[in-house]
């Protein structure tokens, strides 16, 4: 979900989001206690047609992959897997039950494969790469169980929100898993009735967790949305906009990838259109907080005010439970050198975010900013552990080494 909010603190009826798009991608493993949430409120099927909010001619046509290419593995590699499970059971010839042995092989939750927010791959990339997000994985783990006849079982689990930002977007991801099913096999064995979780996070992190059953053709939608998202970030509209519909065209309930086709429709200056998207998706979920968000944006740019009032009621709780915005009025105050009030932003940040890097840097500089050097040391080097990319890390251990030799 990309959110955007008006930054101002003088007026708080003017905090408004740009954007918001609901991704199912994934959450690092440091962050067992925040997860994502999508709207809890009971989807109700609607009579709507959702294939009339698409209008083509506004896009140039994009060619994008077909469906059932997302699982296709790269060339080889299913005779590999089958000779490597063929070998696994030695002289005896007595294997493990081929989805213990998969989720072995796959091995996400023990470092076998990478984790890469907001890096989205079809199955031939992610198996070359070994690295991806949770979408990824559990694509190359759909494709290899295909391959071993193992059966699935995919999950959308409905958790609470990690908070990100990215391209002028805020940013909640989501996430989904899947379990690989017992299958008898001669020469195994058995442990009938198990279930192995493919993921990143170990098994007890999400338990206590809502749990959606969701099938292949809605994680394909699902699929699609992320990657249309991805180019939506990019400023790529005409790929964003095949790749939303085709998500669409394959679950028309997944009321996801209906609100990214509104936004990239607000990119486009198609307000219409976008408010004909977002109140198709209120017709399906009528408390979606996601659509609420952009509907309000809409009608308080055409001072429709009444409405944007009744929208906004709902809004201001969840306004609240982004971390970025008391990150960016940590920043403001930060700015404006009212250096004791940036320090109880960024802590309120922290508070509800205490993973992201950036919060920690905006601590150290306020602490040092205040004299307090011991708390700046501190943050900076919690905000060099947090950060993953290697530009941050740079920029990070330049300011701890001038600190540690102040």
């Amino acid at each position: 979900m990309f959110q955007k909010y008006e930054n101002n603190k003088k007026n708080n009826n003017a905090i408004l989001p740009r954007n918001n798009i609901q991704l199912s991608l994934c959450l690092a493993l440091l962050l067992p206690l925040f997860l994502f949430g999508c709207s809890s409120t009971q989807t109700h099927q609607s009579s709507a047609n959702a294939t009339e909010l698409f209008n083509d001619s506004y896009f140039t046509p994009t060619a994008i992959p077909a469906t059932e290419t997302i699982y296709e593995l790269p060339e080889g590699m299913v005779n590999e897997i089958k000779k490597a499970y063929a070998r696994s059971g030695g002289v005896v010839g007595n294997k493990k039950p081929v989805n213990v042995w998969l989720a072995e092989y796959i091995d996400a939750e023990n470092g076998g494969f990478e984790y890469r927010d907001h890096y989205t791959r079809m199955a031939s990339v992610t198996a070359q790469e070994r690295a991806g997000n949770c979408m990824s994985l559990v694509v190359l783990s759909t494709a290899i169980a295909e391959a071993l006849n193992v059966p699935v079982k995919y999950q959308d689990i409905d958790v609470e929100p990690i908070w990100d930002r990215r391209g002028g977007f805020y940013l909640v991801n989501g996430h989904v898993n899947m379990k690989l099913l017992h299958r008898d096999d001669i020469n195994s064995y058995s442990f009938r009735g198990s279930e192995i979780l493919v993921d990143f996070l170990p098994e007890r992190s999400i338990r206590a967790y809502r749990i959606k059953q969701i099938n292949k053709q809605t994680l394909s939608s699902m699929y699609f949305n992320n990657v249309a998202a991805e180019a939506l970030v990019k400023n790529e509209y005409d790929l964003a906009y095949a790749l939303s519909k085709r998500a669409i065209e394959l679950d028309p309930y997944y009321v996801n990838s209906i609100n990214t086709l509104a936004v990239i429709y607000r990119h486009k200056g198609l307000n219409k259109l976008a408010e004909q998207a977002y109140r198709h998706v209120l017709q399906l979920e009528p408390e979606n907080i996601t659509t609420l968000y952009n509907l309000a944006l809409i009608l308080g740019e055409q001072n429709r005010l009444d409405e944007w009032q009744q929208v906004h009621k709902v809004l201001e709780l969840a306004r609240i439970k982004n971390p970025f915005y008391y990150f960016d009025m940590a920043q403001q105050a930060y700015f404006e050198k009212q250096y004791q009030e940036a320090l109880v932003w960024y802590k309120r940040a922290v508070e509800r975010a205490d993973y992201r890097h950036e919060f920690y840097f905006g601590l150290s500089r306020a602490y040092w900013a205040t004299g307090d050097e011991r708390r700046a040391k501190k943050n900076m080097k919690k905000a060099l552990d947090l950060s993953i990319d290697e530009v941050n890390q740079h920029r990070y251990k330049g300011k701890l080494q001038a600190m540690m030799r102040h």
